[in-house]
């Protein structure tokens, strides 16, 4: 990082004497200085506005009244060149020439520049009745009304209430209707299928139009102020896939097909990944894409999980302490339950004081 610094100049009058105007009865008179002396340079304009005067003790000597106009001056001429035109306005700097000595060479980032289609993208708000499971209903929903109702197009969703198309929606604002099947390996009967079935609300509003022409005008840094609103809407579209065939955890993605997790211990391992990351860069929008690794549960048995890292003996019932130790150990942890012959996704929020047995 380079730092300037800046620099302040100004001018000193000595400080052996000045020379006041003569009073105005003698303003014709000429006035002799002597050569020791240095006159202070006063602009005409400060000069006359003395010499009209009528009250010579009172006012300021002209050194001091140019000292003052100068600073104020170079004061207001650095502030309005140094106002940028907004708070997030960015600019790369001028890269001064090319190197012309030495040998050239070339070096192999983990970037890779993207081209993007000039098709205008349109965010909408999603409002959904559930905050569990939303992937699953806007994927279901895309394939109940993707012909019908969404004129054959594939919405980037980012999750939460964010959704993104490349062309405009046959509306501005709708509600669907999607039902969600359980993936349970239950009975099929037709009470158990009615059981696993559960109906959902979706709203769809328009919320704005995101124009591509602020990128890219900002890319040939004819612009300022970085559209992040576009670079959000264009990182939503390349996770979206990404989203649905591997685990997400925050800006990565991983997956066991990426690599043989590794044991850390203490009941966890590590699963390999990568990160990805829309960069705007001197040549251009990038996709940054690094290794990433992070720590998991490993896919056991409530039970062999406790007696593998707590040796306890299930035969009696737990202790206060020992009950305090699985819980910290499990809280927030996503477990599923099959011992009703259907699949269910839970978290623990605790451990009962009271055997299984005994609970109604």
């Amino acid at each position: 990082m380079l730092r300037g610094r800046g620099s302040r100049g100004g001018r000193t009058a000595g400080s052996s004497s000045l020379v006041h105007p003569p009073p105005p009865s003698y303003a014709s008179a000429p006035v002799t200085v002597p050569p020791s002396v240095a006159a202070p340079i006063v602009p005409p304009s400060i000069a006359a506005s003395v010499a009209s005067s009528s009250s010579a003790p009172n006012l300021p000597s002209p050194a001091t009244v140019s000292i003052e106009t100068l600073s104020a001056e170079v004061k207001q001429k650095a502030t309005l060149q140094s106002a940028p035109s907004s708070q997030k306005a960015i600019r790369f700097p001028n890269r001064p020439d090319y190197g012309r000595l030495g040998r050239k060479i070339q070096v192999r980032a983990n970037h890779f520049q993207l081209q993007v289609a000039d098709r205008d993208l349109h965010h909408y708000d999603v409002k959904i009745t559930s905050k569990k499971v939303c992937r699953d209903i806007i994927n279901q929903l895309v394939k109940m009304y993707r012909e019908s109702q969404l004129d054959n197009r594939i919405p980037a969703y980012d999750g939460r209430k964010s959704l993104f198309t490349a062309g405009p929606l046959p509306f501005t604002s709708k509600v669907f209707v999607v039902v969600l099947t359980d993936d349970n390996r239950g009975s099929s009967s037709d009470s158990d299928r009615k059981k696993r079935e559960r109906e959902f609300k979706v709203t769809i509003k328009f919320a704005s139009k995101t124009d591509l022409y602020n990128l890219t005008q900002f890319l040939r840094r004819m612009q300022l102020d970085c559209p992040y609103e576009t670079i959000q809407a264009l990182d939503v579209a390349l996770r979206a896939t990404p989203s649905e065939n591997y685990i997400v955890a925050g800006r990565s993605f991983f997956s066991l097909s990426l690599g043989q997790p590794g044991p850390l211990g203490g009941g966890t391992e590590y699963y390999r990944g990568f990160y990805q990351s829309i960069r705007p860069t001197q040549i251009g929008l990038t996709l940054n894409i690094d290794v990433s690794s992070r720590a998991f549960y490993e896919p056991i048995l409530v039970t062999d999980f406790v007696s593998k890292h707590f040796k306890l003996n299930f035969s009696r019932p737990l202790s206060d302490q020992d009950r305090v130790k699985i819980k910290k150990a499990l809280r927030g942890v996503k477990v599923k339950l099959s011992h009703s012959g259907k699949i269910r996704s839970c978290k623990v929020t605790g451990v009962s004081r009271e055997p299984l047995r005994d609970l109604t």
